[in-house]
């Protein structure tokens, strides 16, 4: 029985998913295996390599989305699994914004970023 878990996101962009990641710290893979329980594995596009034997991984849609793909109670045995996914998506949209302000026509615009608990 496989203990690997599937969650929708609204991740779309390769790039600043695995920038997010190597911002934390996190080392990244690509088309790499998502290692769970009982030594399962499970293929997945972006693959987060953490401490503990678990992994994260997502896979792309056929929308431009990621699923987010675990085995979130292993995970959960070594990471506070909701700091972390919290973590991984404000860096997101952190590194989303400032991708946007550099496209053309906004090299000039002043952006002030502010972050809220």
């Amino acid at each position: 029985m496989s203990h690997f878990n599937t969650l929708r996101s609204k991740l779309t962009d390769v790039e600043i998913l695995k920038s997010s990641l190597r911002n934390l710290g996190i080392v990244v893979q690509t088309d790499a295996e998502v290692r769970g329980s009982n030594s399962q594995r499970v293929r997945a596009d972006i693959v987060a390599v953490l401490e503990g034997g678990y992994d994260l991984g997502w896979s792309r849609n056929a929308d431009g989305s990621f699923d987010l793909i675990a085995d979130l109670w292993g995970v959960a045995r070594k990471h506070d699994m909701a700091g972390l996914i919290t973590s991984i998506n404000q860096n997101y949209a952190v590194n989303q914004t400032l991708a946007a302000v550099k496209r053309p026509g906004l090299q000039n615009a002043k952006v002030k970023l502010v972050m809220q608990p």
